[in-house]
């Protein structure tokens, strides 16, 4: 019928257009060179957000990170929120000079709401007046000692919003924690990097970014809390006129899940985030892609786009018109070849890309070169995983809920 194939031009339109732009981002971040930002004055005044939940085994480590950069100590300020806590982490805070709130909240729970509750005691209390920008860390994170200096840079050359340069510290853990860290070094090398290069504006993750206090204080404070709080913050600045950028000299390090069970929970959790994304805002993304010719609104709005949703819809639909009669059993069979000849091309394109990544970024890359092939070949089961999850995602309900950190 004419609503199959409609449907069908519809995931394959999308499909070619994200598979070809994912090629140019490729090669272009393999041949571009990372940008880099004069050097500034490092006077600047830097309030450091830390959202923790019985984080008491890490912290410390990013704590001391953030304490012993080359960018002046005096200028760095870590405000941390100890979020529904039930160990030490507070103290252990305290104990290294920072500010803590602790807040005890069992039905608002989520990184978004934890951030609202600490900038809204920092306004309320007149804090925010004395910081030039915000940084945003997640707890089990470290940083290599110049971070604070390269981010200076480049908020300094102009950019309100900027991310970071995302590896691990677990890297070669096994084949579920190096699939994570292959994600975000091939997002930092290959996306952000490459949109740098076209001068369009990067995504920022769920952690190692920074925004200025006007951003803050447009947002009056931190508004944003879908499961996916950073694509919303992402979304919200682009449609605001924002164009965020990437310093990828500026490296973080954070640990990855070791458990497939984690990692499975950590990504249904993104999956339905990306779909309240795209609800909220993805009508808009479209209309400002169209009406400003803003390159950004394209890019991001293939990110969310739910393609998975449409192939469900389009698989239930096919089965009931095959019930009903109006279609054949043996041309949808037809075209069900013809996606699974794709789906074995994308996995032989998935261990390419994991193998280009490596081969890329090697010196980034805590793992020996036996362990980076075996990670190449598991690369595509992890991504492939992404399809019951995304599945799960359009019913299930996930909530925040803690992964633990073992620490480096």
């Amino acid at each position: 019928m004419a609503l199959l194939s409609a449907i069908d031009v519809l995931l394959f339109v999308l499909g070619a257009a994200g598979m070809i732009y994912q090629a140019v981002c490729l090669l272009t971040g393999f041949f571009a060179k990372t940008t880099t930002f004069p050097e500034a004055p490092k006077d600047k005044r830097y309030a450091v957000l830390i959202s923790a939940r019985n984080e008491e085994t890490v912290v410390g480590n990013l704590i001391d990170c953030i304490q012993n950069q080359t960018y002046p100590r005096e200028l760095i300020d870590i405000w941390m929120v100890a979020d529904n806590c039930t160990d030490g982490t507070a103290a252990l805070a305290r104990s290294k000079g920072c500010h803590v709130v602790e807040r005890f909240d069992q039905t608002q729970i989520g990184k978004g709401f934890a951030l609202t509750f600490l900038l809204n005691n920092m306004i309320d209390s007149g804090a925010t007046k004395k910081y030039d920008a915000y940084f945003v860390f997640d707890a089990d994170n470290l940083l290599d000692k110049d971070y604070f200096s390269q981010m200076n840079n480049a908020f300094q050359s102009g950019f309100r919003i900027l991310t970071s340069y995302r590896n691990s510290v677990n890297f070669d853990d096994n084949w579920v924690s190096s699939g994570s860290a292959l994600w975000f070094v091939r997002e930092s090398r290959f996306l952000n990097n490459s949109r740098m290069v076209f001068g369009s504006s990067c995504h920022v993750g769920g952690t190692g970014f920074m925004f200025s206090r006007e951003v803050m204080e447009r947002n009056e404070g931190w508004k944003f809390h879908l499961l996916t709080e950073d694509l919303e913050f992402t979304l919200d600045s682009i449609l605001h006129g924002d164009r965020i950028g990437y310093c990828g000299t500026a490296v973080l390090y954070d640990e990855q899940p070791v458990t497939f069970k984690q990692s499975w929970r950590q990504r249904l959790r993104w999956s339905r985030g990306f779909l309240q994304v795209f609800r909220y805002y993805g009508p808009a993304m479209i209309q400002r892609a169209i009406k400003e010719r803003d390159f950004s609104c394209i890019d991001l709005t293939l990110l969310i786009c739910p393609f998975t949703a449409l192939s469900v819809i389009r698989t239930v639909l096919a089965a009931v018109f095959v019930a009903l009669g109006f279609v054949s059993l043996a041309s949808q069979l037809a075209s069900l070849n013809f996606w699974i000849v794709g789906g074995v091309a994308s996995v032989l394109g998935m261990m390419a890309l994991a193998a280009i990544t490596c081969i890329a970024e090697r010196d980034k890359i805590d793992a020996t070169n036996k362990e980076l092939v075996a990670y190449c070949l598991s690369f595509p089961i992890y991504l492939i995983s992404y399809i019951p999850i995304s599945f799960q995602a359009m019913f299930s309900k996930p909530g925040w809920k803690p992964i633990e950190h073992r620490g480096r």
